[in-house]
């Protein structure tokens, strides 16, 4: 698909926010009329995932719940309709986990375009097992399973006039040794070190495509967000329900006293999806102590941010692992790997 007319990316200025005003406190009451935007929320049954799918629906966007468990799915429809009556939603099966999932939802796409995609699914600190690709389930279904989601949708978000995508990082990425030779856990596994990893990796996804779709000249905006420590049950749900009852104990300990409540962990994926002049590449975070809590802002003084070459080797090789082609070029994306 060719796009003639290109747009202007404005690189974010480093921790500041797109805020009008220093002491002007963003909140979903602030997110602008949604009406006649299409959005997709993976992962949006429970946690983060579903505050964001109710605050856009709140504000009448027509939101697609695109979750794994259809019981849990249409239990989530069921609340977010009792919270906001008006509420236009839908929930279709999603299985990031599963590349053939991924292929039929994005296959049985029912819409003519798609304006917003957010990649929230995820897991956290898993035992070791594999996807059903043979892909250690961390990096396959945190990043794998977003890059290959996001690349079977394009023609669709590319047949939007504004198309955007949110993808969900962690402010523990900071501290990921990212090791392209051991993405899969071809040396060992560390459950920690697996899911940072991962982490790092939907940040180069992001801004990868971002330089991609600005070479390309595409309307297209990327941005990247860490919600900060909140309380959801990606600790405690899924492979973790198998844990110890000290360990579960422990757990559930640490999300009351430390963990902040879930919408405002949301805040930075609802900023980030709705800001209308927000820069496509923008990495949204609280501004808080160690992106743990607090408003959220733009930050460009990230590692991440400026390694382009890595980021740059990662989507070669997720292309290839997933077999899913991204319909952009890549030729300039190349030449641009002094700047992020």
């Amino acid at each position: 698909m060719t796009r003639t007319t290109r747009t202007t990316r404005t690189t974010p200025t480093p921790a500041t926010s797109a805020r009008t005003s220093p002491n002007e406190r963003w909140t979903p009451g602030s997110i602008p009329n949604q009406s006649g935007r299409l959005a997709v929320v993976t992962g949006a049954n429970s946690g983060i995932g579903y505050v964001t799918a109710r605050e856009l629906a709140r504000r009448d966007a027509h939101v697609v719940l695109a979750c794994r468990n259809h019981e849990r799915a249409e239990e989530a429809i069921e609340r977010l309709r009792a919270e906001v009556p008006h509420a236009r939603a839908e929930q279709r099966l999603l299985d990031l986990g599963d590349l053939a999932s991924v292929r039929r939802f994005a296959e049985g796409w029912p819409h003519d375009r798609l304006d917003l995609l957010v990649n929230n699914a995820g897991i956290a600190m898993v035992p070791f097992s594999r996807t059903a690709d043979g892909f250690e389930s961390q990096f396959g279904v945190n990043h794998l399973g977003t890059f290959a989601l996001t690349g079977l949708l394009m023609p669709r978000l590319l047949a939007a006039p504004h198309p955007r995508v949110v993808t969900v990082s962690s402010e523990g990425q900071r501290f990921a040794r990212f090791d392209l030779d051991n993405l899969d856990a071809e040396r060992g596994y560390r459950t920690l070190f697996a899911y940072i990893q991962s982490k790092r990796a939907n940040l180069y996804f992001a801004t990868e495509l971002q330089r991609r779709a600005d070479a390309a000249g595409l309307p297209l905006r990327s941005m990247a967000v860490a919600p900060g420590l909140t309380r959801t049950n990606v600790l405690t749900g899924g492979a973790n329900s198998a844990r110890s009852r000290t360990h579960a104990a422990l757990v559930r300990l640490l999300l009351r006293t430390t963990f902040r409540p879930t919408p405002e962990g949301a805040r930075t994926s609802l900023y980030a999806a709705t800001v209308p002049d927000l820069p496509g590449g923008s990495y949204v975070v609280p501004d808080g102590p160690l992106q743990l809590r607090g408003e959220p802002v733009l930050r460009s003084r990230e590692r991440a941010l400026q390694d382009t070459a890595t980021a740059h080797r990662l989507w070669t090789l997720s292309e290839r692992l997933t077999g899913v082609p991204y319909p952009i070029p890549a030729q300039k994306s190349r030449r641009q790997s002094g700047h992020a």
